[in-house]
C-alpha cells in the first residue's frame, strides 16, 4: 500500500545538458515594475528566437522568488486552461499599474518604516483577494517548472521556504494524480 503522501519533482535538473538554468526574481514591492520590463525583454528576445508562444517557463529548471518576486515566479509557473504559463511577461508591468495600489496602499513612510520591525508593512488582504481570482485552484504541485519561494513567518520568527521541487501530495488536496 503506498504513503498517503509521496514527493515528485516537477522536473529532473539539469534539463540542459549539466546546466541547470534559475532565474531568481528580486523582491521589493511595486518595484516588480522593473522586474516585469526586464523578463518582458528577455521573453521577447527568446521568442524572436524560438517564436510567438516561447515563455520564460519554458528556459528555467527552476525559477524563484520572495516577496514580489514570489507573486511574479508565480503569474510566470502557474498553468492556463491550456497548460501554458498564466502570464506572459508582458502582462507583469500592466498587473502592477493595475494593481500596486490595492496591494501596497501608500501610508505614511515613518509608520511604515517603524511597522516594518514589529510585522508586516501591509496586511494582504487584497493581496490574498487578488492571487484568489488569478490562481483560483491552482497548487504548488501544479507549477510548469519548479518554483522556490523564500518568506519569512513574523509570528514564529523563522525563514519558510516553499518549493515545488519536493512537494508533498495528500490525495485530499491533489485533483490529479502525478506521473512517475
Amino acid at each position: 500500500m503506498k504513503n498517503e503522501s509521496t514527493f515528485i519533482k516537477k522536473k529532473l535538473p539539469p534539463t540542459h545538458g549539466k546546466l541547470v538554468t534559475i532565474l531568481s526574481i528580486d523582491g521589493g514591492g511595486v518595484r516588480g515594475i522593473i522586474a516585469g520590463v526586464i523578463l518582458n525583454n528577455l521573453e521577447e528576445h527568446l521568442q524572436a528566437i524560438d517564436g510567438p508562444q516561447a515563455r520564460i517557463a519554458d528556459y528555467f529548471d527552476v525559477i524563484a522568488g520572495t516577496s514580489t518576486g514570489g507573486l511574479i515566479t508565480a503569474m510566470l509557473t502557474a498553468p492556463n486552461k491550456d497548460g501554458r504559463p498564466l502570464k506572459a511577461a508582458k502582462e507583469i508591468d500592466p498587473f502592477y499599474k493595475n494593481e500596486s495600489a490595492n496591494i501596497f496602499p501608500p501610508s505614511n513612510w515613518v509608520f511604515s518604516f517603524f511597522k516594518g520591525f514589529w510585522g508586516p508593512k501591509y496586511d494582504g488582504k487584497d493581496l490574498r483577494s487578488i492571487l484568489g481570482e488569478l490562481l483560483k485552484e491552482t497548487r504548488l504541485h501544479d507549477t510548469l517548472t519548479n518554483v522556490v519561494m523564500p518568506t519569512f513567518d513574523i509570528m514564529k520568527f523563522t525563514p519558510t521556504i516553499f518549493s515545488s521541487y519536493q512537494v508533498p501530495i495528500h490525495r485530499s488536496t491533489t485533483r490529479k494524480q502525478p506521473e512517475n
